[in-house]
């Protein structure tokens, strides 16, 4: 089952880019690539290794700087009102505030863990580098974050080589998760696990986002996870957005052959 899109979009998207570029020296890799995410809905960016996706992720949360385009994210201030922001032209200082809004899961579980830190130095970092303190207490909300993801408490005092990949990933996921992020990035977050693990930690995705009403872009090379995980579908090749839609338009009636090649690729996967 897929999920649906109705009344997700407002009047404004969340975060939306406009023309993003990305050279290394004479190759371009990202190519006037234009999308928009709206609150509460999920994003995939699907495309073969190499398409761009990845980095057009890292770009949006300015973890590599464009060459060219615009990234403009539209934040609720304290008070209830909205400003919209050129993450392109805002101060360092001010981009380093804003990174407790937006948050990433990386494709390796392991190379993303410090592996000299427990657990819960690594759930606490987040909150210690934004000088936050969470209203019902720190160690209440580490457990919090733990439930959340499906481990318990006893996981704080241990290092990331006691855990398997998939527990791994879901340590990550609740670190993403800490401050409460406007937008989790998800780059590829299953593809370096087992189909069976990966289908588990699928699932727990799909719960937080429904439990939660969580705003994500899910970046994979994997069609049926893009169904079975989006509202809508945007179609990376070499650089360039090929196809944009729902999930249904993208994953049920192809306009590119492209896009039928990708859907043709990678088998249904068990994750119901």
């Amino acid at each position: 089952m897929s999920l649906q899109s109705n009344d997700l979009h407002e009047a404004e998207p969340l975060i939306e880019a406009r023309d993003l570029i990305k050279d290394y020296g004479s190759a371009r890799v990202v190519d006037h690539v234009s999308l928009q995410i709206f609150r509460g809905e999920t994003l995939g960016l699907v495309g073969e290794s190499g398409s761009g996706k990845s980095t057009v992720a890292r770009m949006l949360l300015r973890l590599i700087e464009p060459s060219a385009g615009e990234i403009l994210y539209n934040a609720t201030e304290a008070d209830g009102q909205q400003r919209t922001l050129d993450l392109m032209r805002i101060p360092p200082r001010e981009m380093r505030r804003l990174r407790r809004r937006l948050a990433i899961v990386f494709q390796d579980p392991y190379a993303a863990l410090d592996p000299r830190m427990t657990v819960q130095q690594t759930l606490a970092e987040p909150f210690a580098i934004h000088g936050e303190r969470p209203p019902q207490g720190l160690e209440a909300r580490l457990d919090e974050l733990l439930s959340e993801v499906g481990l318990d408490r006893s996981a704080l005092r241990r290092y990331p080589h006691e855990f398997s990949g998939g527990q791994r990933q879901r340590i990550n996921i609740a670190r993403a998760l800490a401050l409460r992020p406007d937008l989790l990035v998800l780059d590829e977050p299953v593809s370096a696990l087992d189909v069976s693990v990966g289908a588990q930690v699928i699932n727990l995705l799909r719960d937080l986002q429904q439990r939660y009403g969580l705003t994500c872009l899910f970046i994979s090379h994997s069609m049926p996870l893009v169904r079975y995980l989006c509202h809508r579908v945007a179609v990376m090749q070499r650089g360039r957005l090929v196809e944009t839609g729902t999930w249904s338009e993208v994953c049920e009636t192809p306009r590119e052959a492209y896009t039928q090649q990708l859907l043709a690729a990678t088998p249904e996967l068990p994750v119901a």
